[in-house]
């Protein structure tokens, strides 16, 4: 798995943090389209055959542990909790402890027990030594019920009797009979229960007795997770505190769980708060974990606390933790929501004695940093914010103060709902709502650019002669070209991951590096030793001129540093024939914004034809994000196939679309923005016609159009990537409606 380290991961909206994880490779196509569309919610109609007067399904939030280094491996953790600071804590504390090499986590065998209760035996220890000789007929049996077990490696290991003295009044001694069955990576409760209902009559006939119970028990004590870490105390500094203070703080509220049962049952509590919700994530039975932790917890006649903490010869703090885990990986009972496979691939398990290694660190996470709070600052302040944000949410604060009531309420020490509600309606009442990064700002850095576009009307028919309108916007991508020591010609792009070295004539997994290596052969630098920085502005695959840009950006910094003299003419053509391999047969619109960074009227031809299109006063646009990748070539090769099979239909489509571009830029030189907006909801449904739009594009035009919007449309490739609106009066309307239905939105001006 990749790294589970991802800085800034809560900076992010919803839809961001997935393409990240897919980015990544965190998530495969097929779980990132389910997670995207909201696909992997449990339907009603699905829950209404799991369990009994279905009404409904009742959600809970689903986050991400991050930075979990365990055993050498990195795990990203789902986590399903609604209680704020919960994930923030453990991804606190394990990015403390990947820095130390992490956790060390051993689960102890898969044994689960089944129970036998006998009763009205004539003699306790004569039938306690009956059981005990006969015990492999009675594992035989057992396991002959489940052959499928055995196949798998598992089935009874062994069996052992207890003899519970006078526990009934009425029928004195009971006869317990334990059977220990290994079910693998099953969770494996039904079929213990079957397995001990498959023995009774034997067992009767053993002892003489009369069977009772036949049931699994929840203590899974044959099933323990040992977790451990070690944390020098340089790590542990902050807030005022040396790192001694804080590790001596650590361990004297551990002492006071481990001597004082309020306290532990506090304590275990917050353990427990780290690994329910990865047991819930993972289709697991919290509460069967619930009840195993608290019963071992007062295995010894006490209940007291299942970490233990203390230091080490070199001061080090040292924690570990000891509890019964048992969970399952497989079984239909984890099948039957949608949800738990993608978490188990998105944790990258391959057992149940994995996942449970994982639950033990996450619970040893938990509590250090419960432990850490309370030894510093307390953990009433360190929830008190994350209170408040939960309480901005119940009093209904939206995106566009959320931030700011969440601050003014920690800042009154009055967390309350009515108290929210008067902060937002001062807010609301003073305008006070920070509506500034809705704005695109020009890239202020001087460097050689590639303007991003949007195509305001004409996209897909003007590849085949039709005119097309597209303006810039100030997204852009800048590249600078600096000699180097190293050999070769090495790209860099902070931004995206990227640092690659070009080898001539490889095979090349992105079309990125074969475009870069045809644009250094024709400038004749394929031998020279450089490395090409690339600073994107402009999000990949969004239908926004990005590989256009990036090709321009990279030619002007190739020329400014080798003192290459190329023209605006020479950039774009070169950067023509590296759109060539990045989207098959381009139209040449977008290698030309990106070079002249002009709003325009286009045709393609040698030369194209270009007209600068001038307005009275900008033209303002809201850009909506469907972060669903926009393929260019693609959907040019899905119109091309179509326009092969129907050429006449596809091309009166065609025409239809270039008579609208015409009387739009009629419309655009009267500043007629009503008709402008009419334009272009026709021309959207031309594109649908093309079969090139997509269920996200046409959430975010209904949103745009239901806010307002004078006219919405796909912007571009389409099959995901951007739309554009034409909001002239209520633009931070429209755009913050797109945000708040987890998409990205933008506002900027056309001129």
């Amino acid at each position: 798995m990749a790294s589970s380290r991802i800085p800034g991961f809560y900076k992010y909206s919803v839809q961001e943090r997935l393409k990240i994880l897919h980015d990544k490779h965190h998530l495969n196509e097929e779980d990132y389209a389910l997670l995207r569309n909201g696909k992997g919610i449990l339907r009603p109609t699905d829950s209404d055959k799991m369990i009994e007067n279905v009404i409904g399904v009742f959600g809970l939030p689903l986050g991400l542990g991050l930075n979990f280094l365990i055993n050498g491996k990195d795990y990203l953790v789902p986590m399903a909790v609604e209680e704020p600071s919960i994930l923030a804590a453990v991804s606190s504390a394990a990015k403390i402890v990947r820095k130390t090499g992490g956790f060390r986590s051993k689960a102890f065998d898969s044994v689960l027990i089944g129970q036998i209760q006998v009763v009205d035996f004539r003699n306790a220890s004569k039938a306690k030594n009956a059981v005990l000789q006969n015990r492999e007929e009675i594992k035989n049996l057992a396991n002959s019920l489940h052959p499928n077990m055995i196949a798998r490696g598992g089935g009874v290991r062994d069996v052992e009797v207890r003899i519970l003295s006078g526990a009934s009044r009425e029928r004195g001694d009971m006869l317990i009979v334990h059977l220990l069955v290994d079910t693998r990576d099953a969770m494996g409760a039904n079929l213990v229960n079957s397995m001990c209902e498959g023995v009774a009559s034997l067992i009767e006939k053993i002892t003489g007795g009369k069977v009772f119970l036949r049931i699994l028990s929840n203590l899974a004590d044959r099933s323990i997770v040992k977790s451990d870490c070690t944390i020098p105390v340089q790590l542990l500094e902050g807030k005022g505190y040396s790192g001694e203070e804080v590790r001596d703080g650590i361990i004297l509220a551990y002492e006071f769980a481990a001597a004082d049962p309020y306290r532990a049952a506090t304590h275990n509590k917050g353990i427990m708060n780290g690994i329910d919700p990865v047991v819930i994530a993972t289709g697991n039975d919290w509460r069967a974990i619930e009840a195993a932790a608290h019963a071992y917890a007062a295995r010894g006649g006490r209940y007291t606390s299942l970490t233990t903490w203390g230091k080490n010869e070199n001061g080090d703090l040292v924690g570990s933790i000891e509890i019964p885990i048992r969970v399952g990986t497989v079984g239909g009972p984890l099948e039957s929501n949608p949800m738990v496979p993608v978490m188990h691939r998105l944790m990258g398990i391959k057992s149940a004695a994995e996942l449970a290694e994982i639950l033990g660190a996450v619970g040893l996470a938990q509590n250090i940093s419960a432990l850490r709070a309370l030894a510093t600052e307390g953990i009433q302040q360190g929830h008190m914010s994350l209170h408040a944000r939960s309480v901005a949410i119940a009093a209904g604060a939206g995106p566009e103060i959320f931030e700011t009531v969440v601050e003014k309420l920690v800042d009154s020490n009055e967390i309350k709902v009515w108290k929210a509600k008067r902060i937002i309606e001062e807010i609301k009442s003073r305008e006070e709502a920070p509506q500034a990064d809705l704005y695109l700002q020009p890239t202020e850095e001087k460097l050689p650019t590639g303007h991003g576009k949007i195509i305001l009307l004409g996209e897909h028919a003007v590849v085949y002669g039709s005119h097309a309108i597209a303006a810039p916007i100030p997204l852009a991508m800048q590249a600078k070209v600096s000699e180097t020591d190293n050999e070769g010609i090495h790209l860099i792009i902070p931004r995206w991951g990227v640092e690659e070295q070009i080898r001539h004539g490889a095979e090349h997994k992105y079309s990125i590096f074969k475009s870069l290596e045809l644009i250094l052969d024709t400038l004749d630098l394929q031998k020279q030793n450089m490395k090409i920085e690339v600073f994107p502005y402009v999000p990949r695959a969004m239908g926004l001129g990005g590989s256009a840009s990036l090709a321009v950006a990279i030619i002007r910094a190739l020329s400014e540093q080798y003192k290459l003299g190329l023209s605006d003419t020479d950039v774009s053509r070169l950067a023509f024939e590296s759109e060539k391999i990045v989207h098959g047969t381009p139209s040449g619109i977008d290698n030309t914004m990106a070079t002249y960074g002009r709003f325009l009227l286009y045709k393609k031809g040698e030369p194209p034809f270009m007209e600068t299109i001038r307005v009275e006063k900008p033209i303002r646009i809201v850009i909506g994000l469907t972060w669903v990748e926009s393929l260019t070539a693609k959907m040019v090769s899905r119109v091309r196939q179509g326009w092969e099979r129907n050429k006449k239909v596809y091309n009166h489509i065609f025409k239809e679309i270039d008579l609208l571009v015409k009387d739009a830029v009629k419309a655009i030189e009267k500043y007629d923005l009503q008709q402008l907006g009419e334009l272009m909801n026709i021309n959207q449904g031309l594109l649908n016609a093309l079969q090139v739009s997509g269920r996200e594009i046409e959430e975010l035009v209904d949103i745009a159009r239901s806010k307002g919007a004078l006219g919405a449309k796909l912007t571009g490739g389409g099959g995901g990537g951007a739309i554009i609106a034409l909001c002239p009066d209520n633009a931070e309307k429209v755009a913050m409606a797109i945000k708040n239905a987890g998409y990205q939105a933008f506002i900027t001006d056309i001129q």
